[in-house]
């Protein structure tokens, strides 16, 4: 029992890791138009968000490479939710 709740908790930690990366690039799209560095913006919320998602993908390796495959799935899944869900569909890499 120990072993499914560490794999969900796991899985939980890539929707959230997903939540994290895609909600900060959503904002840092719509906050592009009006900045006054746009480069600067695009590469320090890529290296910031990154950076976390790599963090988190770490932590969660601690636990072993099959709850690092549930949180990865859980990611992509996720991912795959939000662009599904926002109608962008032709994003999602069919």
């Amino acid at each position: 029992m120990t072993e499914l709740f560490g794999l969900a908790l796991s899985s939980a930690c890539g929707i959230g890791l997903a939540v994290f990366y895609f909600g900060g690039l959503w904002l840092t799209l719509q906050r592009l138009p009006d900045s006054k560095q746009p480069a600067l913006l695009t590469l320090g919320s890529f290296l910031g968000r990154s950076a976390v998602c790599l963090l988190g993908f770490y932590l969660i390796l601690g636990s072993g490479l099959q709850s690092l495959a549930f949180g990865l799935a859980a990611f992509v899944l996720t991912k795959l939710a939000l662009t599904y869900r926002l109608g962008l569909s032709q994003f999602a890499g069919r």
